[in-house]
């Protein structure tokens, strides 16, 4: 922990964003409610060093392939690579030597309507399985329209698989005094994808009408969580699913805390997110606000899907040599 640095940046309204140079970890988002009052909208660590083998990865990068590779295998151009299994026989989140464990170089910079951190890393032909040489480059900046934004950019000299996303949880509710349980929540999505038992993709992919999943309205989410649908049961009481957006509309998610008056809007140019309602929270991990409890947050975490690496008819994530990985997901408040 001795190499660790964390950079706090300011927008002209009072916002502020802090990450930490391992695991490009998001420390804090301070918001303000209907009142002006600036507070923390994402969970993280009482105690640092509780971010080193993190099993919830809060705040962290994730990489180099977000969510999990069933068999903790793919074929790639005739070719079979094993990856790290850290999940049971699957991998999770690219493995022990995923993204959220790097030491990442990171450069500040401010302008006069944006400051941000500009992150870089790399990660060597065949590190945690994975072919290709890889560079990273990802930024957080923040703007004075209150724009929380995260451009994710990657390059490799061999052809690889590659989704990049965000793990934060975010709450509202600021410095989590609630639950998420009274958020509401609106996402353009009209297919999610069903989960086996161990939450890999099935390779099935159904309409969201008539299930838990139609959340293309705005939606209290506590009365999901208790709901009878084996896929919520599955995942433990709540969401652990990728929904698939649908095209043509700019505001692909809408998060509201009703008793806070915040709002927040995601735009991205992902073609999905996995929804994580936070169920296995609450295993005595000592965050900023207390001890975590069950749904203490929610990640949205956007994304290709490595469903595409065993099933047809999903977002590929296959990337070819010196192409350019370029994505982007945006935040407002």
């Amino acid at each position: 922990m001795k190499d660790w640095k964390e950079v706090t940046l300011h927008n002209a309204n009072g916002l502020s964003f802090s990450v930490l140079n391992y695991g490009g970890i998001l420390t804090a988002l301070n918001v303000p409610d209907r009142n002006g009052t600036l507070e923390n909208v994402v969970l993280a660590h009482k105690n640092y060093e509780d971010y080193i083998g993190d099993p919830n990865y809060l705040g962290a990068l994730i990489g180099r392939v977000a969510g999990r590779v069933d068999g903790s295998s793919f074929d790639l151009n005739g070719e079979t690579y094993q990856v790290h299994a850290n999940e049971g026989e699957n991998s999770l989140h690219g493995g022990k030597d995923g993204l959220h464990n790097k030491l990442w170089e990171m450069a500040e910079y401010k302008e006069e309507d944006r400051s941000g951190v500009v992150l870089t890393c790399e990660s060597d032909h065949l590190e945690g399985g994975y072919p290709g040489h890889v560079t990273f480059q990802v930024t957080y900046e923040l703007n004075n329209d209150n724009q929380f934004r995260i451009y994710y950019h990657a390059k490799s000299n061999a052809d690889t698989v590659l989704t990049l996303t965000n793990h934060s949880y975010f709450n509202l509710s600021g410095d989590t005094k609630r639950t998420v349980e009274d958020h509401t929540i609106r996402i353009e999505s009209d297919r999610y994808v069903e989960l086996d038992e161990q939450l890999i993709p099935t390779g099935s992919i159904h309409p969201v009408e008539g299930t838990p999943f139609d959340l293309q309205k705005d939606t209290q989410l506590g009365p999901r969580f208790s709901s009878d649908d084996p896929q919520i049961k599955l995942a433990g009481g709540g969401f652990d699913h990728t929904l698939l957006f649908k095209e043509g509309t700019d505001e692909k998610i809408v998060l509201q805390e009703p008793e806070s008056g915040r709002t927040m809007t995601v735009q991205t140019d992902q073609p999905g997110v996995v929804f994580y309602t936070g169920n296995n929270l609450g295993a005595g991990e000592a965050l900023t606000h207390g001890t975590a409890r069950k749904h203490d947050g929610l990640c949205l975490e956007t994304q290709s899907s490595p469903a595409s690496l065993h099933h047809k008819g999903f977002p590929s994530i296959k990337l070819k040599a010196e192409e350019d990985y370029n994505r982007f997901t945006t935040f407002s408040f």
